[in-house]
């Protein structure tokens, strides 16, 4: 079955999802940031067939987002995140929080985040580079941009 090409669509989140909108990507990439690096380490958190998880990393390779290193001769390789895949991390920080909040239950969140900053254990809070102020759906008017289908 084909896979639908979001990638021509103005519209940002479309273009996204092009990226990492099959199930598993974003758990690579979950993966890959927490330091698990290799594919057997991958394979085995993961419990992905090689197929699928060759599949995802060569896509996520493709696609910029993570960049493959050899790590010895045979060859076998690591995959590390790119700065594009950093800020795609940025917006599984954002999924968690919501699944945080609506979807842990009494057991509370699986994972905390400490801040290196400032030391502390904290959450994201999306807000407006402009003002700083907290920025939420019901909070913005959503404009046509530069690239906006005419």
């Amino acid at each position: 079955m084909q896979r639908t090409d979001f990638s021509k669509m103005a519209c940002s989140i479309a273009r996204t999802l092009d990226v990492i909108g099959e199930p598993w990507s974003p758990l690579v990439l979950r993966d890959v940031w927490v330091g698990l690096n290799r594919f057997e380490q991958l394979q085995a958190d993961l419990g992905i067939s090689r197929k699928v998880l060759t599949e995802r990393l060569n896509h996520l390779v493709d696609q910029g987002v993570l960049e493959r290193r050899p790590y010895d001769r045979r060859p076998r390789y690591e995959y590390v995140l790119t700065e594009k895949g950093t800020e795609l991390v940025d917006l599984l920080m954002v999924m968690t929080r919501w699944g945080d909040k609506w979807l842990a239950g009494e057991t509370g969140p699986p994972v905390l985040y400490r801040h290196h900053a400032c030391g502390e254990v904290s959450g994201v809070d999306l807000r407006c580079t402009h003002c700083g102020e907290p920025m939420h759906a019901n909070d913005i008017d959503p404009l046509p941009g530069p690239g906006a289908a005419v």
